[in-house]
């Protein structure tokens, strides 16, 4: 492989997403990027986030800067540039046709799962909060052009990780390489500033925790915007990845 490859996964929070970030960043021909349309969204909406100062300070706050970022140069020996995206960081209003010069996979899971996760960090939730409305539109925008995207659903990844990877890495056309199953604890330089927020888990963990049932149950306005995501997420579901 000769050319760069360029990969944006877009996922919601409270998903797999840093977890595959790390799969991704222990291989050796691989530079990560950690959200690198966070301090953009946090400046254009004026939303409070944790260290939200912190995120504004470390990354370009003018989206067309953050996007231009994503073509940079890479160091010698590195061909592969992973961007972990949030779906939530871009909104419908924003020319997002730069997206389509980039290897474009989604990464989704069940909205209740993820109201749930989400509600135990943040006193309220919103659909737009979780990302599946934007996904849901990213993809209306990549079908319009033809772009073929694929669809992950986090607990069928975490079913099977090794098969996942393998399929993903022949879509992408790149090697598998089992470095990407498992990786030491720990924080990382590429991690954002707002890791120690949200990645005590990840930081914990040395590989892709296995799919294990949860009973979750939601009442009030969290159920309700778990329910207001279920018809995307359906959709979305219907054209995942199946290994």
């Amino acid at each position: 492989m000769s050319e760069i490859l360029r990969v944006a996964m877009w996922s919601g929070p409270r998903n797999i997403s840093t977890a595959m970030m790390r799969a991704f960043e222990n291989r050796p021909d691989t530079v990560v990027v950690d959200e690198p349309l966070y301090a953009a969204y946090l400046a254009r909406t004026g939303i409070d986030h944790p260290a939200r100062e912190a995120v504004i300070a470390s990354q370009p706050t003018d989206l067309a800067t953050a996007v231009a970022d994503l073509s940079a140069p890479l160091p010698p020996g590195r061909r592969v540039h992973y961007a972990k995206h949030m779906a939530h960081h871009v909104s419908r209003e924003i020319d997002l046709r730069w997206t389509l010069r980039f290897r474009n996979v989604l990464l989704i899971r069940d909205p209740v799962e993820v109201v749930a996760s989400y509600v135990r960090a943040r006193t309220t939730c919103e659909p737009d909060d979780i990302g599946l409305p934007q996904q849901g539109w990213l993809l209306e925008l990549w079908d319009d052009h033809h772009i073929e995207v694929p669809i992950v659903d986090a607990s069928d990844f975490l079913r099977a990780p090794e098969a996942h990877l393998r399929w993903l890495c022949d879509w992408l056309g790149i090697p598998f390489t089992a470095r990407m199953l498992s990786w030491p604890p720990g924080p990382r330089a590429s991690d954002g500033v707002w890791a120690p927020h949200w990645y005590a888990a990840v930081w914990s963990s040395t590989g892709f925790e296995p799919q294990r049932p949860r009973e979750t149950t939601l009442s009030g306005h969290a159920a309700a915007a778990a329910e207001a995501c279920r018809p995307i997420y359906a959709a979305l579901h219907a054209r995942r990845v199946r290994v």
